[in-house]
């Protein structure tokens, strides 16, 4: 170093370092320079200094290695009268550009300071590594120095107190956008503990409270959430949680509606639209101005956000909650049933459906029905522990989700083992359930799924009421959707065909009549049989189009096989029970009959007797139009159902079909006795009979024998499409007295 002008230098004599008792912490200031006489001329230059209300600590480098030891150690230094040339002639410029590059300290202040201008930094030396201020040593009188120093601390203030409110501020967003994810009042309540917390540095040991109204006329203080030793009491009332000090500092906070300050402890008071809260939180450490100034901000941020989770938790509830039985709906089970796959639980889930439940809206009307939907939930959760959660997820469908050792189905029998009291009605019911666990599954509408799957398995078993998913199940099902996704790509190719068989006078042979055939013919020359896609069709409603389609098909081509024979032939066509739930129907019928001039009694549509029972009223109706229309009606498989012949007396037929089953077991005893009674029930009505599935002279001439008017089955003729069937008859001359498939 050079030497330095001693009569511009204030020289004091040694003294020991005097001591703050402001209780404020003292500008930290490094010193770093290789003559000790400058340190010590330096310190006794500022040792009177105080700066608000703040004296000066010093440290003390030789080198600008331990300079940077020094700093990377202390990380509150103010500032750094840093010489120039040290251990090197650069020693004090490499020592800067550690300071700000390596150290990332951009708050410490550096002055520079050399006894050698000629060693002087350059300007962008300066400016770029935001040095402070730079002097020769014999610049720095006591006066220059004072005043270079307190610059250089205020500067440091500055620079500290915007990166503190920046930092303090990133801190409020972060805050109030990780509160802004909690949706749940409780949640957001922890949260705001939590992060109240974390602005302050300290450990989350708090609560969040709010006054709430009582039926009983009175208020109370609830914990709404919490953190740390108090987390126990969340949603317990405030005297619950025995401790005086707190409930006494916190009930003064919502009355006072201010802020109260206690020596370990602070509470912050939240106001709102509609709503007060007060946040305790234990102090480890008294709140600075910067504190004070953060908490504010955050405070309003969380203010408006008690609105939002309010507003949210009401959506919530009309989003997941299902307003009749208060349970969680469909929506909300779905993103349980996800949960509890995420989390791992050992769970099983079940769907549980109430039989003939429309029935009783039918019966009893909708409001009587509505009870019974509440009580059959209010049973279910009384039926099970607080583990298990259970839903409504559809009309009269329930969802449970429970420990294994709970949810089976034993306890859902029980659960409808009693008849239910809605209003003054004691009703019967009668669950059944498709039990499921993961199986493969990747969400929870995977899971709900399979359960379905295995609810549509218990409707089939009648016999034990509930199944449990297996894979296989979901593989039948894949391929059933299968199919029903080709069956409607197929029917809007116009890939479907009518075919025809024909219905002969079983005395004479002479063709009287044909039953239009749906078939679905395959690229290779198959056919997928009737009885595996003809339910698809109906389950996914799409017998509707093609029961339309194939009426009118039949009713076109009804004139064409007519001139074959030079009279007037009759055309059966089946009907299904969603054609028939079809208010359009009977117009429908109308419309064809009148479109292809279709004379009285020539068309007949077949029905099934689980068609007559699905809804006897509506179905005695729509036959009564028709038949007035001149439509003959024919019940298919009679005697196969469970029809009513109270129900078989009302109706407008014309006609007994006596099922293929029967025809085939006419040789056996209770075979021929059923048949028997069958015609005989036929001709006291003064109904046609036919027999299907007439596939030998011998059952020929055994029906004939019971005069049963008609017959059809191989024995007469296959089905055939339209072009066969024409060809078929001319043959034949229309009489088919021998059988001539």
């Amino acid at each position: 170093m050079g030497e330095v002008a001693k009569d511009d230098l204030l020289v004091f004599s040694d003294e020991p370092e005097r001591v703050s008792h402001s209780g404020k912490a003292p500008w930290q200031v490094l010193i770093a320079d290789d003559d000790p006489e400058i340190h010590a001329v330096t310190k006794l230059a500022l040792s009177d200094l105080v700066l608000e209300g703040r004296q000066l600590k010093f440290f003390d480098a030789y080198s600008g290695e331990e300079a940077i030891s020094i700093l990377e150690a202390e990380p509150d230094i103010a500032m750094v009268l840093l010489d120039v040339v040290m251990e090197a002639e650069d020693a004090g410029l490499k020592a800067v550009r550690r300071i700000r590059e390596d150290l990332k300290n951009e708050s410490v202040r550096i002055v520079l300071r050399t006894g050698q201008p000629g060693y002087a930094p350059e300007e962008e030396v300066i400016t770029a590594y935001d040095i402070n201020d730079y002097k020769t040593k014999t610049d720095l009188t006591r006066n220059k120095l004072l005043t270079t120093v307190v610059t250089a601390l205020r500067s440091y203030r500055q620079l500290k107190t915007i990166t503190q409110n920046r930092k303090g501020l990133e801190k409020i967003i972060r805050a109030a956008a990780t509160l802004m994810e909690r949706h749940s009042i409780i949640n957001f309540s922890e949260g705001v503990v939590t992060q109240l917390a974390s602005l302050l540095g300290m450990s989350p040991e708090g609560l969040l409270c709010v006054r709430t109204h009582k039926e009983d006329n009175t208020d109370d203080i609830v914990v709404l959430g919490a953190a740390g030793h108090y987390a126990s009491s969340i949603q317990r009332s405030l005297s619950s949680i025995n401790n005086r000090l707190v409930e006494s500092a916190v009930t003064k906070c919502l009355e006072t509606q201010t802020h109260i300050y206690l020596d370990g402890a602070s509470v912050f008071y939240i106001e709102g639209k509609g709503h007060h809260a007060a946040a305790y939180l234990d102090n480890h450490r008294p709140l600075e101005d910067i504190d004070h100034q953060i908490i504010e901000i955050f405070l309003a941020n969380i203010s408006i956000g008690f609105e939002n989770v309010n507003l949210f938790e009401e959506l919530r509830t009309a989003a997941y909650r299902d307003p009749l039985t208060g349970l969680p709906n469909r929506a909300e089970f779905c993103r349980l049933l996800q949960f509890s796959y995420e989390e791992g639980h050992d769970h099983i889930y079940a769907i549980c459906d109430v039989s003939h439940f429309s029935d009783v809206n039918e019966t009893l009307g909708q409001e009587v029905g509505n009870s019974l939907l509440k009580a059959i939930g209010d049973r279910f959760q009384s039926s099970f522990s607080e583990d298990v959660v259970i839903a409504r997820i559809g009309a009269d469908v329930y969802g449970v989700i429970g420990p294994r050792k709970e949810v089976t189905p034993e306890r859902i029998r029980q659960i409808a083992q009693e008849p239910y009291m809605a209003g003054e009605d004691r009703i019967p019911v009668q669950l059944v359930a498709g039990f499921t666990q993961t199986h493969g599954a990747s969400t929870g509408l995977d899971i709900l799924k399979q359960g379905y799957i295995a609810l549509k398995a218990a409707k089939v078993n009648r016999l034990d009421g509930y199944a449990y998913f297996h894979p296989a199940m979901e593989e039948e099902t894949s391929r059933r959707l299968h199919l029903v996704r080709r069956l409607r790509s197929d029917f809007r190719d116009e890939k479907l065909a009518v075919w025809y068989q024909p219905q002969v006078n079983i005395s004479t042979g002479e063709v009287v009549g044909f039953e239009a055939l749906l078939r679905w013919p395959q690229e290779d020359g198959s056919f997928i049989p009737p009885n595996e896609f003809i339910p698809l069709a109906e389950y996914s409603g799409l017998v509707v189009d093609i029961g339309a389609w194939v009426l009118e098909e039949a009713c076109r081509d009804l004139q064409s096989l007519s001139d074959i024979c030079a009279r007037p032939l009759r055309m059966a066509v089946n009907v299904s029970i969603p054609q028939f739930r079809n208010s359009d129907f009977p117009s429908q019928v109308e419309r064809v009959l009148k479109q292809y001039n279709i004379s009285e009694g020539r068309l007949e549509i077949e029905i099934t007797e689980s068609i007559i029972m699905d809804d006897p009223e509506t179905v005695i109706a729509i036959l009564k139009r028709l038949r007035s229309e001149g439509v003959g009606v024919a019940v298919d498989d009679f005697g196969v159902g469970f029809s009513s012949l109270n129900y078989i007396q009302k109706l407008p037929i014309s006609k007994l079909k006596i099922d293929r089953t029967f025809v085939q077991n006419s040789d056996t005893k209770s075979g021929a006795v059923i048949i028997e009674t069958i015609t005989r029930m036929g001709h006291e009505l003064g109904l046609t009979t036919i027999a299907e599935g007439i596939e030998t002279q011998e059952q020929r001439k055994h029906f004939e024998g019971l005069k049963i008017q008609e017959a059809q089955g191989f024995y007469f003729a296959k089905p055939m499409p339209l072009e066969q069937v024409q060809s078929f008859l001319k043959q034949t001359k229309c009489c088919l007295q021998e059988g001539k498939s």
